[in-house]
């Protein structure tokens, strides 16, 4: 089920990380950490790598490492991820693990109806998991669990080699990963890159709900420029950490040399930036959320939100196209922005708009946005109608 990829970054990278800890991805278990403990795989930023950091049991290294096995069996832990869903690929990131990376790896996935009992407390460095620990996690039964990535090499955490991408076909909900290294070693982090999938069932019709959060399945599909920051930091929880935890362009080379605007105050220019997302469920959008935390001296003069209902077989164009295509709606017209702010759209800026599954966000010139919601009644799949004609967008 699953696929080593050697050339080029993969496309499964644009999906959610499903268990970062900043979604409330957590390591349940873990058999060794006596270098380095498991929870520092599911760290948000990248791994580092200080020369001089020593612990009392050995070098310090920002991953999980575990010592050299002298005993019958390998090395795993049992992940959960913040966010369960379906998952397309993972990121086995070896960095600065050169001479003590694990030399091969396989990971399993379970969807457990309850959450395990056994847990991790505090800094776990130096230490094995006890006969207590073994016996609650082998309840879980996690050793006959599917496999994802069967048993593969894992190259060395150099700059140009750190990163193992496994493609993955697996149509299953998963809420626990088992992460295994053969025998023993270290890895830096685990991406696991997929979507959210959330029970609608239990989502009243008139609730209204964030349909694009990532916790409710949405999920990028594409995007014009990705320079600071990736546009799916746009859909993770709570509010931006800083502008890292957003979307950010670069500069865009086509500005005027002198700014003009019309008489809403809007900068009349050339050039646009866009990202693509696929709602968790179609809906009935009847507020927008545009927010500019932390972004003050590099906030996107206007934007504008299109929408569209889209078949899985448009989507597919969509993507093999670069959304060069399609029969975009305006949402919301056209917004001059201001900095370091929080802008609430309601149903009075919004068009008249049927369901809809597929939204665009498109902002002038460039800049960053650090979280995008979009506020609306969920629909049965079946009743989101085809595209009605409508005003086209002109993007």
């Amino acid at each position: 089920m699953a696929e080593r990829r050697t050339a080029a970054e993969p496309d499964f990278l644009q999906f959610n990380d499903l268990a970062c800890e900043t979604v409330g991805g957590k390591v349940v278990f873990a058999t060794d950490e006596w270098f380095a403990p498991a929870s520092n795989l599911l760290k948000r930023e990248p791994p580092q790598f200080i020369v001089s950091a020593f612990t009392e049991f050995g070098k310090w290294m920002d991953g999980w490492e575990t010592r050299r096995k002298r005993i019958p069996g390998h090395d795993w832990c049992v992940v959960q991820l913040g966010v369960p869903g379906l998952i397309h690929g993972f990121d086995v990131d070896t960095s600065f693990f050169t001479g003590n990376h694990s030399p091969h790896v396989s990971i399993q996935a379970g969807c457990l109806d309850l959450l395990p009992t056994v847990t991790l407390e505090g800094d776990r460095t130096g230490t094995a998991a006890s006969d207590t620990q073994m016996a609650a996690v082998a309840k879980l039964g996690s050793g006959a669990w599917p496999e994802l990535v069967c048993v593969s090499p894992l190259k060395p955490g150099y700059a140009d080699s750190c990163h193992n991408y496994f493609n993955v076909t697996f149509n299953e909900r998963v809420t626990h990963l088992r992460l295994n290294m053969h025998p023993d070693g270290g890895i830096a982090r685990l991406r696991v890159y997929g979507v959210g999938r959330r029970d609608w069932a239990s989502v009243s019709t008139n609730q209204h709900v964030d349909l694009l959060a990532l916790t409710n399945g949405g999920v990028c599909l594409g995007y014009s420029n990705a320079h600071f920051g990736h546009p799916r930091n746009m859909i993770g929880l709570g509010r931006a950490a800083n502008m890292a935890d957003g979307w950010e362009t670069a500069r865009r080379l086509d500005r005027p040399k002198e700014l003009q605007a019309d008489q809403r105050g809007i900068l009349q220019v050339p050039g646009w930036e866009w990202a693509v997302f696929r709602l968790g469920r179609p809906g009935l959008i009847g507020g927008i959320e545009v927010d500019t935390n932390h972004f003050k001296g590099n906030f996107p003069d206007s934007c504008r939100v299109e929408a569209c209902t889209l078949t899985a077989e448009e989507e597919a164009q969509g993507i093999r196209t670069r959304w060069t295509s399609g029969n975009w709606q305006v949402l919301l017209p056209p917004q001059k922005l201001r900095p370091h702010h929080r802008h609430h759209y309601g149903e009075a800026e919004l068009t008249p708009s049927r369901p809809v599954s597929h939204v665009r966000l498109v902002i002038a010139p460039d800049g960053g946005v650090s979280r995008l919601r979009l506020w609306g009644r969920p629909v049965p799949v079946a009743a989101a109608p085809a595209n009605r004609k409508r005003a086209a967008s002109k993007l």
